[in-house]
Formats: C-alpha cells, structure tokens, sequence
C-alpha cells in the first residue's frame, strides 16, 4: 500500500481531504490541521458504496460496533476513479482485521489468572493497544436459551434483539461480553433484565382500543381538486358512530347507488351535516340541497329536556347527582335548578352527541359483558364502588439484610449511652432556674426585636457559593470533550464492562427478591462459583486502566485526566474484590 493516500471529499456536506496512511484513515476539514474523523486500521469492519452512475459518487466505512460508519462523497472530476483506488486498499485492510478475527476465534482460551487485589499505582501495560477480543462462545445454543418460562426460542430472541436495538448502549455492552468476549453467557447477561422482556411483551400484547375523536371527514386537496378520500376504516368508522348511516347504505347499495354515488351525495346531504361535530345552524337548510333518497333517514334534533335516547343502566349511588333530591324537604329548600341543561337548546345535541360518543367508547373497552358483570363486586358492599386499586400503598420490600459485627454489643452500647446522658440531664434541671432565666431572657423583647438587625454578609456569602456552584456545573456542561473518539469509546467500553462485572457480581452475593418468574435459581454454589468468576474479570480491570493511561500521550491527552475519570471505576473494583477475599477467608476458617 502506498504511504499515503489523500483526496478531496465531502463529510455531512463539508468539503475536506479523506487520508489513508499505514495506520489511520481520517478526514480533516479545509482550513483546520486536526482531523475530525480518525479510525485506526483495526476497526474498518465493511465497505458499502454506490451504484456506478448515481448522482453522488460515495462511500461508506462501516466500524466494528458501529455499523452507522462514516459516508463519505469524492467531488472530483475523476471521483469514480478515486474512490475506487480507496475502496481497493480498504478491502484489504477489511480481509486483514477478518482473518485476525477467525484465528482468534479458534485460538484456545487463555487460563485466567489468580485473582489479586486491583493496584492502585498505573504501571506500563504489557496488552496490545488495539482492543482485545477474546475468545467468541455464542452459538445455536446460546442464541436459543430461554430467559421467560412460557416463550417460545423465536419470540425470546426477537424480543431481546428488540431491545438490543432500541437501547445502543445496551447493545453495545451485549455485544461486547456475549457475542465478541464471551465473558459471560447469554443467560447471565439477561439475568437481572427480565422485566424489559415482559414489559415489551406486555405492551406488544396488549390490544389496541378504539380511537377517541369523534368521526368527522375532512376534505383533502388531491391533484387540485377538493375530495374527501373514503377509506375501508373510515366507511366502518362511520357505520359504526352513525348507524342510520349502515342502515341506509345497506338499504339502497347497490339497488338504487352505486358505492360511489352513495358517498357523493351523502356529503352533500342534510344527513350528513346533521351529523357535523358542531352545533347546528338553520343556515344549513339554506346551503345543502335535498335529496329525495338520504332525507328519508334524517331524524328529530334531540333538543329537548329530555333526551330521546334513555339509558336503563342503574346508576351507582356515589355518582348519582339525584340521590339525594328528596332529602331535606321538610326545611323547605327549593329544588336548585341552576345546573338544568337546556338553557340554550342549540347546545343540547351536541352535548349529547358526546355523552353517546363516550358511552361508545367505554363499551368497546368491556367488551361483551352484561351490565351486572360490569358492576365492582366487593365484599365490601358500597364502600367498593369508590375503592381505588391504586390508592391503597404497595407491598413492602423485605430489603437486604444488613449484616453487622457484634451486634449485641452495639445495641447495648447504644442502650448505656441514652440511660447516662438523660440522668445527666435530670440532674441538671432546675426547674426555678430555668424560670428564672426566661423571665430574665423575655425583659424588653420588644426593644430588643426592634433593635435586630440582620447582617447582610452571610446572606451574600450563601448566595454567592450557590451562584458559584451553578456556574461550575454550567461550566461542566458547557466544557467540550476533547477526549479523540476512539480513545473515549476505549474507555466508555472499560467502564461499562466493569459495571457490569459488578452488577453480576453482586447480584449473585446478595440475590434480591425474585419479582418475575424465572427458568432456574442458582443454587448457593453456583452462586459462589458465578462470583468467583466475576471477581477473576474484574481483577483485570487495572490492567485495562493502565493500557488507557498509556494510550494518553499518543493522542494528546493528559493521562492524569483518564485517571480521575476511571477513579471511580477503580475504587467500586477494589471494594468488591476485598469484600471476596474477606468472604473467602472467613468461610474457609
């Protein structure tokens, strides 16, 4: 390969030079000296690129765990000839890193080291700088695993692809540890994340109710002319919201209209504009014109005080407004009529149109049940009615239980200390002392309140440490992360293995509650065995720290600040591994 190949392109519509040397293929944009884009050899994982004659000549470098990639278009004159020449040495180095990965692949796995404390001194690491990919142990088998009792291989896989892909960084951890490393198995990464899988299974299941707007066509500009464009939803949606609508088209189609005919003379009925989600207006009968076939159906406006349509139902007594109507008559109240709909009659189809639009609605979600079936049956009798579920608190958490060393002694302690310190202060009370001093304190309380006066500076003092605590977070917020991508990423990847290292691991110490049903529980051996295996990964840890400080300098970065950042990191590592060790040992003793 030539040492350097460089040409001018386009990266999301900026022109710049695209670079191929012998370790890193980057694009700098014109007028600035960094690159932007900077991809060592080792992570060009495909090549796409477009269709000889197409507008645009482009090609796009997929990454390894990056299949988004970087798209790239060649400018020149002689782009198709250009690009060509970088899609020959990127095929390459494509075959390359493909051939590393299979004898990887079949290369035996390494003997895991004895476990050691994490040191907190970075030494010179002795691992490759590239990252390292160990040994890959997914299979038919593991892919097949079953995390839910009751799901089938099929929905099980496409329910967690689902969520692999719906959540990147998940995905990215996944495919880290189970497909790339095989550290941990494809039931050990699930465990712990079962309740994603039933909520997206509970929410793929769950049926999907009726919409809640009120059927209203509008018309819609099509092709310059206004039409109003009748779909198989929107014929049933409207037969099934106006029934006299079904009635009078299974009436007269096809007999007298065509499916056509019918619609175009129903819109510009008087059936339909009665049926407008809006109120009435007499100017109506002066702009739609009669139709001797439609105006048949046309019905009463139900404007009266009382409604044409009577529910039967029997009304729950906490919500019935008339319950209590016959109550008090003998002090002589007077029936209150101030809330009697009615007063603008226009108003009152309307109204009722939406009450009978609702009543639809909370029909399709029963379902088919008869009206006493609807009825909340409670042993409580009345009082059920207006018991709501989820007002009542939930069940409390039995926790972990916390577990102290000499116990006995510190309550006793606790115990000795309160008894001597209240006979301490009975004895010092006086009851004549004390009134004697507040009788001496409450002299002048009012000269003296008048006299008080606040002092600014501390007030200031406390606004501006709060002022300057908003400021430094803005600060931080605001702050660019100048750390190189692939440098970061190194680290985003350490720190989320770690994390997850930890959370196994101290699941399987302290197991919470089961609150979903699972395949299998560990027994306590295997969960002492999973632990151990755990703290032999995270035990690496410092190493893969030490390899990230020593990248540092290469990219300009202070390896003091990947130290800060990976601090937090180290200390969780140190803490669980010391905890094993104490564990270990006094269970051996």
């Amino acid at each position: 390969m030539p040492t350097t190949i460089a040409r001018a392109v386009l990266y999301k519509k900026l022109s710049g030079v695209l670079e191929l040397n012998e370790t890193h293929l980057q694009w700098a944009q014109d007028g600035k000296s960094a690159p932007s884009v900077r991809v060592p050899h080792s992570d060009v994982n495909a090549l796409f690129s477009s269709k000889e004659g197409a507008a645009q000549v482009r090609l796009k470098v997929a990454l390894a765990g990056d299949d988004t990639g970087h798209n790239f278009a060649f400018t020149s004159p002689k782009a198709q000839t250009e690009r060509e020449k970088f899609k020959s040495e990127l095929t390459l180095i494509v075959s390359r890193n493909r051939t590393a990965a299979e004898a990887a692949a079949r290369a035996p796995p390494a003997k895991p080291a004895p476990v050691a404390r994490v040191s907190s001194t970075p030494q010179r690491p002795l691992i490759s700088q590239a990252p390292s990919r160990a040994v890959s142990v997914s299979s038919a088998d593991q892919r097949n695993v079953i995390i839910i009792p009751g799901n089938d291989p099929a929905t099980d896989i496409r329910l967690r692809k689902t969520i692999l892909m719906s959540d990147p960084d998940l995905g990215a951890l996944h495919r880290e540890l189970v497909a790339v490393s095989g550290q941990l198995s494809e039931a050990e990464f699930w465990e712990g994340r079962e309740h994603l899988l039933i909520s997206l299974a509970a929410s793929e299941n769950q049926q999907k109710g009726k919409a809640g707007q009120m059927v209203d066509p509008r018309p819609e500009t099509v092709d310059g002319e206004t039409k109003i464009v009748m779909t198989p939803q929107l014929i049933h949606d409207i037969f099934d919201e106006y029934p006299v609508v079904a009635r009078a088209h299974r009436e007269n189609v096809p007999g007298q209209l065509s499916e056509s005919e019918f619609w175009t003379r129903y819109f510009k009925s008087k059936l339909y504009h009665a049926h407008r989600a809006s109120i009435r207006s007499t100017a109506v009968q002066h702009v739609v014109s009669d139709d001797p076939i439609l105006d048949k159906y046309l019905e009463k406006i139900d404007d009266e005080l009382e409604p044409r349509r009577q529910r039967n139902e029997c009304v729950e007594l906490f919500v019935d407004l008339g319950a209590t109507l016959e109550d008090h008559t003998e002090t002589g109240n007077e029936k209150d009529v101030t809330m009697i709909a009615g007063r603008q009659r226009g108003a009152l189809p309307l109204i009722r149109k939406f009450n009978e639009h609702s009543e639809r609605l909370l029909n399709s979600a029963l379902g088919d049940l008869p009206g006493a079936k609807r009825q909340k049956l409670s042993a409580d009798g009345s009082y059920g009615q207006i018991d709501i579920d989820d007002l009542h608190d939930a069940e409390a958490s039995t926790g972990i239980v916390l577990e102290m060393q000499d116990r006995q002694r510190y309550f006793e302690g606790g115990i000795s200390q309160s008894t001597s310190s209240a006979e301490t202060t009975l004895k010092a009370m006086d009851i004549k002392t004390l009134l004697r001093h507040a009788k001496a304190h409450m002299q002048n309380w009012e000269t003296n309140l008048a006299q008080l006066k606040i002092e600014r500076k501390p007030s200031d003092t406390a606004l501006g440490s709060m002022t300057h605590n908003v400021a430094s977070r803005l600060e931080v917020q605001a702050r660019k992360n100048d750390i190189p991508d692939a440098l970061f990423r190194q680290m985003t990847i350490c720190q989320s293995a770690a994390n997850e290292f930890l959370r196994q691991f101290w699941s399987s110490m302290y197991p919470p509650a089961a609150e979903v049903q699972v395949v299998a529980t560990a027994t306590p051996a295997q969960r002492a065995a999973k632990a151990a295996k755990m703290i032999g990964y995270l035990a690496k840890t410092q190493e893969k720290v030490d390899a990230l400080v020593f990248m540092g300098p290469q990219h300009n970065i202070d390896p003091k600040r990947i130290e800060i950042a990976m601090k937090p990191v180290i200390n969780a590592v140190n803490r669980a591994i010391t905890f094993h060790q104490s564990k270990t040992s006094s269970s051996r003793t």
